[in-house]
């Protein structure tokens, strides 16, 4: 029986949870997810638990947070003035924003905390710093 290889493109089902047990993401009652092995659609550690599965296989992996979205990077923490910001919305902790970098990119920050004067931003992914584990099942080989 066939199974995977690099540059191969599959379909998989997933149920990805932090260590604690919480689900941040699942394919179950979508269409499976669709990617070529290698080809970085994917984090590093997901492509390496999918190599050498079969059709119709199911698995657990534990993917290190240095495998996933890296480990969170402190200098993306910033402080921004309350005045730079629109009025029309009261800044709150656990706020998503979407912010334009020095560089141009679109990005999006999560308020972290909220003073008189400013606002401090995370600018690491969600799930920087996490070890995540996913339940998959090999749906097709392209």
């Amino acid at each position: 029986m066939q199974t995977v290889k690099e540059g191969e493109k599959v379909k998989i089902h997933y149920t990805g949870s932090l260590d604690d047990g919480t689900v941040f993401d699942s394919s179950q009652g979508r269409d499976p997810l669709e990617f070529t092995i290698g080809s970085g659609q994917v984090i590093k550690g997901f492509d390496k638990g999918v190599l050498g599965m079969k059709v119709g296989e199911e698995k657990d992996i534990h993917i290190p947070a240095a495998e996933a979205y890296g480990e969170a990077n402190p200098q993306l923490i910033r402080k921004i003035p309350k005045a730079s910001l629109p009025k029309d919305r009261e800044p709150q902790v656990g706020m998503i924003m979407g912010l334009v970098r020095s560089d141009g990119v679109q990005a999006e920050a999560k308020i972290i905390a909220v003073t008189e004067e400013d606002i401090s931003v995370d600018l690491n992914h969600p799930l920087a710093g996490e070890a995540l584990n996913f339940k998959i099942k090999l749906i097709s080989i392209n």
